[in-house]
C-alpha cells in the first residue's frame, strides 16, 4: 500500500509517467423485443427479457496526473490480450517515454512473462524494459486510480443494454474522444502518513 502511495505523491515525469490500468468483465446483451423511445412526458420502455450475447473485457488505462483516459474491449483477457495492449500503450501512446510505471491490481496475466507469450523474445523484452511494474495488495483495488476511471465509464457508458462487441467498441470511442477534450487530473490526496493514522489497525503494534 505504501509503495503504491508513494508512488502517487512523485511530481510529474515525462520521461516516466504513472499509469494505472485495470480490467471490467462486461455482457454483451441484445434485444428481444425493440424498446419503445422515449415520448414527452413518457420514460423509454424496456422489456425485462434479453438476448446474452457473451462476455468481454474492456481494458482501462489512465495516466492520474494528466487525467487521461483510454479504454477498449477485447473478446478475451489472456495474457496475450493483456500484452497487446501493453504493446499499444507503449508503442503508440508513450513512443517518446523511455519508460512508464504502470500500477494495475495481481491479475495473474498482469505480468512481465505474459508479454513472452504474445511476442518473440526481442520484441517481448525490448517492452518489459520500458515497464516499471507495480502491482496493488490483495484486496486493496482501492488504491488504483483506474477503478475511478472504470467507476465514470460504468456511470457514462455503460448502464444499458449493447448487442455487440463492436459495437461496444464504438462506443468506446466516442467516450474516449469526448474525455480526451476534458482531462482532468485527479487530485489524490491520501498519503503514506494518512494511512499510518487511518489505517493503523492494519500494521503491526510493537
Amino acid at each position: 500500500m505504501e509503495n503504491i502511495l508513494d508512488i502517487y505523491c512523485q511530481p510529474y515525469d515525462e520521461n516516466c509517467p504513472v499509469v494505472c490500468m485495470d480490467e471490467k468483465p462486461y455482457q454483451i446483451l441484445g434485444e428481444v423485443r425493440e424498446p419503445i423511445p422515449m415520448e414527452p412526458g413518457k420514460l423509454l420502455k424496456e422489456d425485462s427479457e434479453y438476448v446474452r450475447n457473451g462476455t468481454c473485457s474492456i481494458f482501462m488505462f489512465t495516466e492520474p496526473l494528466t487525467g487521461w483516459m483510454h479504454s477498449h474491449a477485447r473478446d478475451r483477457r489472456t495474457a496475450v490480450d493483456w500484452s497487446e495492449e501493453i504493446r499499444w500503450l507503449l508503442e503508440e501512446v508513450y513512443s517518446n517515454a523511455p519508460k512508464i510505471i504502470l500500477v494495475s491490481d495481481n491479475l495473474n496475466t498482469h505480468i512481465i512473462p505474459s508479454l513472452y507469450k504474445a511476442f518473440p523474445a526481442k520484441k517481448a523484452h525490448e517492452l518489459a524494459r520500458r515497464l516499471i511494474m507495480h502491482h496493488t495488495p490483495k484486496h486493496g483495488s482501492w488504491l488504483n486510480v483506474a477503478e475511478i476511471a472504470i467507476s465514470v465509464l460504468t456511470r457514462q457508458c455503460l448502464c444499458r443494454r449493447i448487442p455487440t462487441i463492436d459495437k461496444l467498441n464504438g462506443e468506446l470511442s466516442a467516450w474516449n474522444k469526448i474525455h480526451a477534450g476534458e482531462q482532468s487530473p485527479v487530485n489524490w490526496q491520501f498519503s503514506t502518513n494518512d494511512a499510518r493514522i487511518k489505517l493503523n489497525h492494519l500494521y503491526p503494534k510493537f
